[in-house]
Formats: C-alpha cells, structure tokens, sequence
C-alpha cells in the first residue's frame, strides 16, 4: 500500500496532550484521524496510541468508551500499533499503579513505582534508549531508534529490564535511570510502543515517528534472541536546560514576552513606565527550540483574569508554539477554579488544566493556590483529620493526568532572623550570607499574588505538602535573586532539594555560564532555568551546554554543541 493511501489513526482517551502528536505528524507531511467510534478500528491501517498520567484511569477510559475489546481485536489482526508511555504501559498485565486494574495483557509483565532511594522520581528528562539485542533482528525495517540520541521521558512507574524469560520476545531497549533498568521500548510482530515521548523528543523522535508511520514495523515472532544484560545498560540521563518566557498583556492589551528585576516588569519612570517588551512568544519559544532547550516555560503572569477562559490568549499562543515546536512546554498562571466574567461558566482547576494540555501544554505550573493547598493540608494534619481529600487541583490533576504533569512553582523571599527561636517555628537554616544587621540565620517565606504578599509558610512546608498532594516538580525561583544576574540561590536549592524526592530545577539569578555549572554541581538539580539572559543573547543556550558538557556535565546534544 502506498504511504498515501494507508488511513492512521490516533487513539485518545482523553489524557493529555495529544495536540502535539497531531502536529508531529503533520510535521512530518503525513494526515491523521482521531479514533471515534469502535467501527473506526476497522478502517484503521496504523494506528498510534499515546497516554499520560495514571494506568488505572486509562484502562478505565478505555473500557467505558468501549475501546478496549476493539483495540485488542486490532492488534490481533497483525496491522500496526505504536503505544507511547501510558499506551505502551497498559500492553502489560497489569501496574503496581493501579493493583486492582488488568492491563490489556499483550506482554507478560507488571509496570513498577521507581525507587526512590538513590534518586529523584518522577524519572524526568532526556536519557537514551539503548537497542538490547545481540544480533540483528530479520525484520526488513527496524525503529529509527538511535543510542547516540536522547529522547524525553516522563514517568514514576516502569517495567523491571531483566533481559530474560518473556522479555526475550518483546523488548527492543531498556534504559538505565540511576540504579534502574528499565524496558524503555517494545516490538513484538505488529507491536511497536515506547516508554519515552518520540513527539517530544526533537528531531530523533520525529525520526522514530517517521519510521513507523513510512515503513512496515514487523518483528517476526522470537523467543530465542540473546539480550543485554541489565549491568550493560549505561545511564545517560542529561540535565536539562530550560527556557522559560515570562508573558502578560503590555498597556496596549498585546501579549509580549516580559522580565522582570526582582518581579518588576516595568522600564523605569524615565524610560515611559511601560511593560518591559522581550518579543512576541512563539517567536521567542521557536527560536529557544531552534537553539537546543530542552523545555521551554511559559509563564503566564498576568493570567486575563477578565476573560472567558476560552478566549485566554494564552491557549492560541499554545496551539501556535507547539505546531513548531517539539520539545516539552509548560505553561504557569490561571490553573485554579475558575469563574467566566459572566459569572455563568465556572471552570473547575482540573478542567483549566485540560484545556491547557488539548492545547498543546505538557506540564502546568501552580503557583499561588499551590501554597493554600499547602496551608490546608498542614491545617488538616494538625486538626487530625485526613490531609489528602482530593479536593485540592494538585490531586486532581495528578490523578487524572499524572503527578508529573504537575509542576509547583515557588515564590520565596528570605527572612533573616537572629537565630531559630526568632522564626516562629519555620525552618531555619544558618546563612553564609548574612543579613543587613548580620543576622546569620533565616527562613524563607512563601508569597502569593506574583510576590506581592507574604504568606505564614515556608519552603520546606510548601514542597514537601505539595510532594504529598501529588505534585511531580518545584519550579524552585527566588525573589532575592530574580534579575540579579549574581547565580542561583545555592543554599535555598540545596536546602529543598534535600527535603523532597522529585525533581527541582534551579531557577533565578543566573548571569553566566558558570553559574549554571555551579548549582548543578553544587546540589544534583535536575534542571536549570533562565530567562532574561536567553531573551538578550547575553549568554546563548549553546554556550551554556558548551560549558556544561566542558564540566563533565551529561547534557542533550544539538547541532553546535
């Protein structure tokens, strides 16, 4: 059959970003339709099953829509699947996720929580796949999967790489994350599927997507082939280097990319007084992708609260950014309930944060009602009732979404105090900084409203609640530091990177490229994060990956670096 001919399918249970696949696809000069009804199954030549969050709800989603028996009865017709990360996950029998819902059993095997003694989880970030078979296969087409290559993953939960018994049959890679291998993609007959996110993964995973959809992916049948073991899988995992945009509405009711000094986004009185204007977004996102981020950040700052969300400018600048652009995207500002100005249409956080990821949004950042999820859960816990009710939109989107695509952004300042009993019970660390009376100790208080009011809760209170609420990331800023140009807040970041298991990336103060090495080197961040220094060129993304990898820091390599 010609490549023209051939009708491909998208299945989508309502998950997640699947714009972005969409958009990878047609990137690729190919069409796609979405899987409707259960008589679409019969007309589909190919068809690629993505998922995000939990295991139990997409097994759910699908047998409610009626997909599940049909999906089966597909794969058994030998015409070809592709499953990215929760649609490779339900092949399996089953998930430590969620005991109580089978999978669909394609595999033999069980899906497993990391563990989270040596390392940070979700597993988060660029990492290799490394192909696991000692001979070739006989297949006339194998997946563009290339070790020299990084792709993204995102995931709390992984099948156990062993390289024996039923694994022989199916796993194609494994990677390691730590002290963990893991099965990172499968291929079995007509079954291909990655744990990874090939329309996330630039331009080797578009490579990826390319394969399947242009040429015929059939393994035959084997039980015989000799693995890797698990001890040769090497870990590659990179740190990541984000972009991050600051956005709102300037005077004129235009949206541009702003920075702010110390989160004053305004030129000085003898300049005008105007929004400091950066460039337009999506211009300014192409451009970061262009020159090697690993993820970019939108931050929506001034959220429009006196719009319908429907018509938030921000969803379009979405659509727009992810049509070219191929890597993860965040977007920060206006995930919380929500009221039209109607007063008619109330929009629950969890349905803001759909809407966002129908958009082309990966992740959402939270910031403000993150830190009065937190006060209520500590309230909750010292009246002894139940802290986690699933009233809060951290639980209600990690629930449906999963933890990783839930991001907390921190807003602290620090408070210096004379010495722990002067903190009012808030975790205090002592400073080689000292205060501007040489206070040698100090906390760091939470803010809300954009940094324009103190809140009673520290850091360690605030991470460490959200942890618990199922938040996947801290987005780890510092308004001592914003725009400051003088490096990161070391001690602020190592202080929060002991406390949580997730991820943080390090953002506020950086000024050179050395600064970036310093924080990673000086606290195992995951991720680094600039914004002012990427919109002048003062210091482009590619000198800071040149440094980096010149420091003995794995990093994703771009054309240039």
């Amino acid at each position: 059959m010609a490549i023209s001919d051939q009708k491909l399918y998208l299945l989508d249970y309502g998950a997640g970003n699947v714009r972005s696949l969409l958009n990878a696809v047609e990137k690729l000069g190919h069409q796609i339709e979405y899987i409707k009804t259960t008589e679409d199954f019969a007309k589909a030549d190919k068809i690629i099953f993505p998922g995000v969050g939990a295991f139990g709800y997409a097994m759910r989603a699908l047998k409610s829509s009626g997909f599940a028996e049909p999906l089966k009865a597909y794969i058994a017709s030998g015409r070809p699947l592709m499953g990215i990360c929760v649609g490779m996950q339900v092949l399996f029998e089953g998930s430590d996720e969620s005991p109580t819902e089978p999978g669909l059993g394609v595999f033999e095997g069980r899906v497993e929580l990391f563990d989270k003694t040596l390392k940070s989880v979700p597993h988060m970030g660029w990492n290799a796949a490394q192909v696991v078979h000692q001979e070739n296969t006989t297949a006339e087409a194998v997946p563009a999967i290339s070790e020299d290559s990084r792709y993204y993953f995102v995931h709390s939960y992984a099948v156990p790489y062993t390289g024996v018994g039923a694994q022989r049959g199916y796993v194609h890679s494994a990677t390691r994350y730590v002290d963990q291998a893991v099965v990172s993609s499968v291929w079995s007959r007509n079954v291909f599927a990655t744990q990874f996110h090939p329309e996330k993964s630039g331009a080797a995973g578009l490579a990826l997507l390319q394969s399947f959809i242009e040429l015929d992916l059939v393994r035959p049948p084997s039980s015989a082939v000799e693995l890797r073991s698990p001890e040769s899988v090497d870990s590659a995992l990179t740190v990541r280097v984000i972009a991050c945009l600051d956005v709102r509405a300037n005077d004129q009711g235009d949206l541009v990319v702003t920075k702010g000094d110390q989160y004053d986004v305004r030129e000085s009185a003898d300049m005008g007084g105007d929004v400091r204007n950066l460039g337009k977004p999506v211009d300014l996102a192409k451009r970061y992708y262009d020159e090697g981020a690993d993820e970019i950040a939108f931050l929506n700052i001034t959220s429009f609260r006196n719009l319908p969300f429907r018509d938030t400018p921000m969803l379009e600048v979405l659509r727009q950014a992810s049509r070219s652009i191929f890597v993860p995207l965040t977007i920060g500002g206006g995930v919380r309930d929500s009221v039209d100005p109607d007063g008619e249409h109330v929009w629950p956080a969890v349905q803001v944060a759909g809407e966002y990821f129908r958009s082309g949004a990966d992740k959402v950042s939270i910031g403000s009602d993150a830190v009065y999820a937190a006060e209520r859960y500590w309230q909750r816990r010292a009246e002894g009732q139940e802290p986690l009710d699933g009233s809060t939109a951290i639980e209600q989107i990690a629930e449906r979404y999963g933890r990783q695509a839930v991001v907390i952004s921190v807003d602290p300042r620090r408070v210096y105090v004379n010495g722990p009993e002067d903190a009012n019970g808030h975790h205090v660390i002592s400073t080689a900084f000292p205060g501007p009376n040489g206070e040698q100790f100090c906390w760091y208080q939470c803010t809300v409203k954009g940094g324009r009011e103190g809140r009673d809760t520290d850091v360690r209170q605030l991470v460490t609640a959200c942890e618990a609420l199922g938040a996947g990331e801290i987005l780890l800023n510092c308004m001592d530091k914003d725009g400051t140009n003088s490096g990161y807040d070391i001690e602020l970041i190592s202080d929060t990177k002991a406390a949580v298991s997730i991820p943080v990336i390090a953002s506020s103060g950086a000024g050179k490229p050395e600064h970036f090495s310093e924080v990673v080197e000086q606290t195992a961040v995951e991720a680094v994060l600039a914004a002012g220094i990427f919109h002048r060129r003062e210091v482009p993304i590619a000198t800071v990956k040149k440094h980096m990898l010149e420091q003995g820091i794995s990093i994703r390599s771009t054309d240039g670096i």
